[in-house]
């Protein structure tokens, strides 16, 4: 055998070794994989938000296949359809999927609230938050420049006077945008329910907050006494109404001074 030819089929017998012991190493450590997961998973709209609270549309798929959770209409996205879908995989009865709306818990638009700061720079609330908490007088409302925008993959965010809202006939309350709101802004409600919110969360002093913001909650606490339901309370200087107290008679809003709290119009 030539000097040429001997090494070629030492590498070629090598190849064919390994080839083989890679073979056998697939068959040996394959993971199994969950049929009924995957047909479940191919049901799911693949948004990986974690709204359902797991880790995104294989995680929740994966719960659902091994009996962890029996809750179809936990995808957002997907709303009911989706939660039929999966329901027939399962061969169970589907649950009521709510039809979920983000809201942005702010009126500092560019009337309400004054700048203090000429900001010149990134076009980014993360970034703008960190110059002095921001070019507006309220170190807690909206920054208006839409990185809840961009991380919307429905088109469902726009800026109107300076503020972010939201559009519900788009929105499929993924949450992408509130893991990226700096200030926390962004809230989840129910379609077609009424609700009473307070579109607030400055937690400075009334005196200060009423410098900053014309529509900010003053925590004046005449919402608090005019609530027979006892669903209004007062945390971190701003009021906050419970959701599961209220029944949406709206005898706070003509209350509130500051004109902080309004039904959510859907």
């Amino acid at each position: 055998m030539g000097p040429i030819l001997t090494p070629i089929v030492i590498v070629g017998a090598l190849g064919l070794v390994l080839g083989l012991v890679l073979a056998i190493a697939a068959r040996v450590f394959a993971v199994k994989v969950n049929e009924k997961a995957e047909k479940i998973r191919e049901c799911l709209p693949g948004a990986n938000c974690g709204g359902c609270g797991y880790s995104g549309c294989d995680g929740y798929a994966a719960a659902l296949a091994d009996g962890r959770t029996d809750k179809t209409g936990l995808c957002s996205p997907g709303g009911h359809e989706v939660a039929q879908k999966v329901a027939d995989v399962l061969g169970v009865e589907a649950g009521y999927a709510r039809q979920m709306t983000a809201v942005v818990l702010c009126q500092g638009n560019s009337h309400n609230v004054k700048t203090k700061i000429n900001y010149v720079g990134a076009s980014s609330c993360k970034m703008a938050t960190q110059l002095f908490g921001g070019p507006k007088n309220c170190t807690y409302g909206c920054l208006g420049f839409g990185d809840c925008v961009k991380a919307c993959p429905y088109e469902a965010i726009f800026i109107c006077g300076g503020i972010a809202r939201i559009d519900p006939g788009k929105c499929k309350a993924c949450r992408k945008c509130m893991s990226v709101c700096p200030r926390g802004l962004i809230e989840l409600y129910p379609v077609n329910e009424k609700h009473t919110i307070v579109f607030c969360k400055n937690g400075d002093k009334g005196s200060d907050t009423r410098k900053a913001c014309l529509q900010g909650c003053l925590a004046c606490t005449r919402c608090v006494r005019i609530c027979k339901n006892d669903a209004i309370t007062i945390t971190d200087n701003h009021a906050h109404i419970d959701s599961e107290k209220c029944t949406g008679c709206g005898a706070c809003i003509p209350e509130c001074p500051a004109g902080a709290i309004n039904h959510l119009h859907l």
